[in-house]
């Protein structure tokens, strides 16, 4: 996968817990969840700005490009 969430990140250097993030953004602990186990295949504008309102940063820390290994394929 290219695209990194790096939630778990922020919430560690933030010393929130997936609980407390959950009540403040208003998203349910097990949406909260995939998200911060990198398993969200999709993510709102508005959920991002929640998170990054809470948290105070940026969508940059949050949202990562992680570049895919280079294949021998040459086309």
């Amino acid at each position: 996968m290219s695209i990194e969430i790096n939630l778990d990140v922020i919430m560690a250097q933030r010393k929130i817990s997936l609980g407390e993030l959950s009540q403040r953004v208003g998203i349910s602990m097990a949406n909260l969840s995939i998200l911060k186990n990198n398993k969200a295949r999709a993510i709102r504008f508005s959920t991002l700005e929640a998170l990054c309102r809470e948290l105070e940063c940026s969508v940059g820390d949050i949202v990562s490009y992680v570049p895919e290994k280079a294949t021998n394929n040459k086309q």
